[in-house]
This record gives structure tokens, C-alpha cells and sequence, in this order.
């Protein structure tokens, strides 16, 4: 069973930072986009996906710390991984119960012996069988543009074992931010009784990347537009690239470089929550190539 801290390259004493930066590294380098038809690599990455879902998670790490869950999520018998089970019972090696157990196995062990029940997945009284559970989560990697995390965007993705899911991303979602997509996990383990186990989410891990063009600022945007010389003396109109496309802007006469004009509802998109982002445009005048006259006029000036 694989260590999900060797797996992701770090220490059992790791931050949750250090494990989220390291789940980030390795999730773009062993990301299929990037490695095509690389089985390995296909491997490797849904290794890191399983091992950042149980320490990446504070509950789950907490519990596989603990010896409660193993690398997969799945529960560890009371007995441990070993052979013996207590003194004057089996050892390794011996006729005994070999491999350790599942809660499955346990259930029936302790119902045979004393004909009563096994709490956890099993009904009071040894009649009920072994109840529905849930699947485990699972983790996914996704890389979107700057454009679409300022806007929201709908991605057609591959998750659980449903195939492809239009998946919603708001807008605003910021780098390294999780999403939630509920039932497109691991499936869930039906009960003995026949009722479905309900399936785990999908948790997915968001990259954006940047654009050289925009800084963000909370709900804002900020770039800064370049400006000719007569523009910024005599005024007039220019074109503005924004994310929702561009837009004509009214130069002001005589703006000089650090001027910032604001564009109303060009940042961050809207959502139920939030009224739309501005974007602040810093003007930086550019002087570009100098007309003779220009050049005549201003040595005039110095006679």
C-alpha cells in the first residue's frame, strides 16, 4: 500500500501549504495534457490525485496519522495489516488470518462468534447486513485561462465513472482554488439490503494562468495602457483590451503618465454574490518616433 506523503515527495510533519504546493508541482508535471499516451505518467498522476486525498484533507490525514484509514482511504481493521491478532492467537507465519482484514470480513467474524452485531458499516442484532457508504472523493487537476477565471466559464470534463460533466466555473475562481462537484467521485459500496451507496465528489484543484496584460486586485483589474504623445497632449479616443474584448476609451487632454482612468464592470465578472469587477487603466505615455517637426518645434522653444 503506497504512502500518500512518499508519493507527493514530503514529510509527515509537512504544512498543509507545503502539501498543496507540492500536489500543485506534481499535478502539472504528470498532468495528461502534458504527457500524452504516457501510461506512466497517467499512472503516476492519478497516484497523486489518490495521495493528495487523503493528506490533503485534514480529517482524512488526521485518520491515516492515526492508522485508522490506509493510502486508499479505506478503513484498517482493529488487528492492523499483520497476521497475529493477540496473544495465543495466530502469528505471522502460522494457520491464522493472513493480510489483515476489511470491515467486511470483520463483520462476519464477529457475527459467527457471538451472534451479535459489528458497529460501522453493519446492522445491530447481525441481521441487517453491511450498510450502504459512501464513495472517497477524488482529485482532478485543471488548468483554465485568465480570461475565463475573470469571466466564469463551462469546461466538458471527464470525472467519476458518469464520463463526460458540464462543469460551472464561476467567475472569480482564483488560482489554486478547489471546487466541489457533488457525485462524480469514487462510487459509493451498496448494502447488503440492496440500497445504492451514494457516489464520492469530484474535488477539483484550479490553475489559472497568468496574463502578462492584468494584475488582479480583489474583485478589480489593473493594467497599464500605453499613450502617444499627441494623444496625451490633444486628447482623443483609443482602443482598450479588456477580457470581456475591447473597448473605445475618451482620453482626457493634457493626461500625463500615472493617470488611471477607470472602466466600470470591465474586471472580474458578476455573480449572485457580487456586482462585476472594475478595471483600472494606468496611462504611460509612449513617445514613439518623433516627427522633424516636432523635433523643430521643440528646439525652438530652447532658443
Amino acid at each position: 500500500m503506497s504512502d500518500p506523503y512518499s508519493v507527493l515527495g514530503v514529510s509527515k510533519t509537512a504544512t498543509d501549504k507545503d502539501i498543496r504546493s507540492a500536489y500543485r508541482k506534481l499535478a502539472k508535471q504528470y498532468h495528461p495534457d502534458h504527457n500524452p499516451d504516457d501510461k506512466k505518467a497517467e499512472e503516476r498522476f492519478k497516484a497523486i490525485g489518490q495521495a493528495y486525498n487523503i493528506v490533503g484533507d485534514k480529517e482524512k490525514r488526521a485518520r491515516f496519522d492515526r492508522g485508522e484509514i490506509d493510502g486508499e482511504g479505506q478503513e484498517r481493521g482493529p488487528f492492523g495489516g499483520g497476521g497475529g491478532y493477540g496473544p495465543g492467537g495466530p502469528r505471522p507465519g502460522g494457520q491464522g488470518f493472513q493480510g489483515g482484514f476489511n470491515q467486511e470480513d470483520l463483520g462476519s467474524f464477529f457475527s459467527d462468534m457471538f451472534s451479535g452485531g459489528f458497529s460501522g458499516d453493519f446492522q445491530p442484532g447481525g441481521s441487517g447486513g453491511r450498510r450502504a457508504s459512501k464513495g472517497s472523493d477524488r482529485r482532478f487537476a485543471v488548468t483554465i485561462s485568465f480570461q475565463q477565471a475573470v469571466l466564469g466559464t463551462s469546461l466538458d470534463l471527464t470525472l467519476g465513472e458518469g464520463g463526460h460533466t458540464e462543469v460551472r466555473i464561476p467567475p472569480g475562481v482564483e488560482d489554486g482554488q478547489t471546487l466541489r462537484v457533488r457525485g462524480k467521485g469514487a462510487p459509493g459500496r451498496p448494502g447488503m439490503d440492496g440500497q445504492p451507496g451514494v457516489a464520492g465528489d469530484a474535488l477539483l484543484t484550479i490553475s489559472v494562468t497568468p496574463d502578462s496584460r492584468y494584475v488582479r486586485e480583489g474583485r478589480n483589474l489593473r493594467m497599464t495602457q500605453n499613450l502617444d504623445l499627441k494623444t496625451a497632449v490633444l486628447g482623443g479616443k483609443i482602443a482598450v483590451s479588456t477580457p470581456k474584448g475591447d473597448v473605445s476609451v475618451k482620453i482626457p487632454k493634457h493626461s500625463d503618465s500615472g493617470k488611471v482612468l477607470r472602466l466600470s464592470g470591465r474586471g472580474i465578472g458578476s455573480d449572485k454574490k457580487h456586482p462585476a469587477g472594475d478595471l483600472l487603466v494606468t496611462l504611460q505615455v509612449h513617445i514613439g518616433t518623433v516627427s522633424p517637426e516636432l523635433e523643430a518645434f521643440f528646439s525652438q522653444q530652447e532658443s
